[in-house]
């Protein structure tokens, strides 16, 4: 890739990082889609400055995307992010129209998040053992944690000491963009983080001080450890296809929804910048209504 384009493309991502304040994840995935398309550019039809990209070089590109397979939810982030980069461009004067402008998304079907019965939850924190040692103390928080608060992972992994308010029973979370949020706590719940805390210092005379939850070597943890947990404690308890960190965070969501718990006030605990975001749990909620209407109503 010419060096320009690579400037241009660095250009964009400091501006997402320092400006919009992306987190790392999500600006990863806008460098791989803009390489990745770039990449291509090259390859098809030997580079093609910025100022001259068109829609029909665009559309190529999709196409051979969906001849690989890739998804259409797949797609249509990368046409998110060319959209962004395109703006980006315009914005700062280099090119004078974007070619992003007749680009349609493709449309894909809205599956329903899925998430853990509360049985199955109540199952796993009420019978399912954890090792006596400190990895088993660890990854009970970190269940107890994901499913009580509704955290993301990246929340959870960066979460500090110092963010625990055991006065007021609540944890403040950084999420994205660093917008900050107040979780309540359950009363033992919070307990047990103000005890894990303690117990740190008892088990290792030197450990990561500027996290919360470490390893048993006293490390900060890493993402595909906590997926892992995760995906192993949530294999005992349901059938589920999909066992991850988020499927506790719909978890949840849609328990509280299901219990009557206000829309606007889910939105806030899950550190949604909109209400549409959080919408899609009242779905949840109307399927559970509609199965309780089905064995319950004599016409139904």
């Amino acid at each position: 890739m010419p060096i320009a384009e690579n400037n241009t493309i660095q250009n964009f991502l400091d501006y997402l990082k320092f400006q919009k304040r992306y987190s790392q994840h999500t600006i990863t995935s806008y460098q791989t889609d803009l390489l990745a398309f770039f990449e291509f550019i090259q390859l098809q039809f030997d580079g093609v400055a910025i100022k001259d990209m068109k829609a029909s070089f665009i559309r190529t590109w999709l196409a051979s995307l969906k001849e690989d397979g890739i998804s259409s939810k797949s797609i249509s982030r990368k046409i998110s992010s060319l959209k962004s980069f395109f703006k980006f461009q315009l914005k700062q004067g280099h090119i004078e129209a974007s070619p992003m402008t007749t680009i349609v998304s493709p449309k894909h079907s809205s599956r329903l998040p899925q998430y853990v019965t509360e049985s199955s939850i109540n199952t796993l924190f009420d019978h399912v053992e954890f090792p006596a040692n400190w990895e088993g103390k660890t990854e009970r928080l970190l269940m107890q944690v994901f499913y009580q608060t509704g955290m993301r992972q990246a929340e959870l992994i960066t979460l500090k000491e110092t963010q625990l308010d055991p006065g007021n029973t609540a944890i403040k979370v950084l999420g994205k963009g660093n917008k900050e949020r107040v979780i309540p706590a359950e009363k033992n719940l919070m307990n047990a983080l103000v005890e894990y805390r303690h117990a740190k210092r008892s088990q290792w005379e030197q450990f990561d001080s500027s996290v919360l939850f470490v390893n048993a070597k006293g490390k900060k943890l890493y993402p595909k450890y906590v997926y892992n947990v995760v995906k192993k404690y949530l294999s005992l308890v349901t059938t589920i296809e999909k066992k991850s960190p988020h499927v506790l965070r719909h978890s949840f969501a849609t328990h509280l929804m299901n219990n009557g718990a206000d829309l606007n006030a889910v939105k806030e605990l899950l550190g949604h910048s909109s209400l549409a975001a959080t919408q899609i749990y009242t779905h949840n909620t109307i399927e559970k209504l509609k199965d309780i209407h089905k064995k319950a109503h004599p016409k139904a």
